[in-house]
């Protein structure tokens, strides 16, 4: 039924009773505005209800301006990003580059550091290279998708196997003083957290629409078109605080097992877990 309360003429009352011929009544007579005013009927459009075109016109200017924005930040937003990617691409080869030698050498503290530090750009640089299409992309389907990438990026990145106990005996074998330890543990609570927070709470979102798939496909089709590409967004950078972070800290880690009695503890200690193991 149309709601008894005061509203413009053809607004329909969504906590009224729904009758299905009120809702036909409704729907046709919002169609025949629609098509009056898409044909050019200017009069006839003109003569409605002043405050049944004030409401037409400002979802217009709603959708229209979001489309526009994208339009502009499509172009502009590639621009802005292009030094970062730039920077983000070299240290990721170095890094590599780094970690590889540091293996080679066998300096497994410096190793393991290099390893974690490439672990945290590689996320970076996946969720660097979605999200203009994440937000900007002209096709709905493709901005949800590269959400939903970011997301699950978010999602499977398995810190323990990168860090914890790795990540402590490699402090340890290297004599890192424990201000630095200190500092590196703070660091990845603070990515931890992020993330957890990620999970909580697009966890059923990351299971129906990308991880798994739900067997309800109608449900994960609605999941699918009506994620919040912004809110998305909003978590990655959340994640990236807490990575730079970290990322803050690294070269001082990095600089505190590169001096020459952290080079010597390295050796040492590959030293002692060689001999056990030959005595094994």
């Amino acid at each position: 039924m149309w709601c008894s309360r005061r509203r413009g003429i053809g607004e329909y009352c969504p906590d009224s009773e729904r009758s299905i011929s009120s809702l036909l009544r409704w729907l046709l007579y919002v169609g025949q505005l629609h098509v009056c005013a898409m044909k050019g009927e200017r009069k006839k459009f003109l003569e409605r209800d002043p405050r049944l075109i004030q409401r037409y016109v400002r979802l217009r200017m709603r959708s229209n301006g979001k489309m526009l924005a994208r339009f502009v930040m499509r172009r502009v937003l590639p621009l802005k990003e292009r030094e970062r990617e730039e920077a983000l691409a070299g240290t990721l080869v170095e890094f590599a580059k780094q970690t590889a030698k540091s293996r080679r050498l066998g300096f497994e503290s410096s190793a393991t550091l290099l390893n974690l530090g490439l672990f945290f750009l590689i996320a970076e640089r996946d969720i660097q290279a979605a999200k203009i299409d994440a937000l900007t992309h002209p096709d709905p389907w493709r901005r949800s998708l590269c959400a939903r990438m970011i997301l699950l990026t978010i999602h499977e990145l398995d810190l323990d196997k990168v860090a914890g106990g790795r990540l402590r005996a490699a402090l340890e074998n290297a004599g890192v003083p424990e201000e630095a330890k200190r500092q590196a543990t703070q660091a990845l609570r603070s990515v931890r957290a992020a993330q957890q927070r990620a999970q909580k709470q697009f966890a059923f979102l990351r299971n129906a629409t990308i991880a798994h798939r739900d067997a309800d496909a109608l449900l994960q089709y609605r999941s699918i078109t009506q994620i919040n590409e912004q809110e998305v967004l909003r978590i990655a950078t959340e994640f990236y605080d807490g990575t730079r972070l970290f990322l803050n800290v690294l070269p001082n880690l990095l600089l505190q097992v590169s001096t020459l009695p952290g080079l010597l503890n390295q050796l040492k200690s590959r030293s002692i877990v060689h001999g056990e193991k030959q005595g094994a």
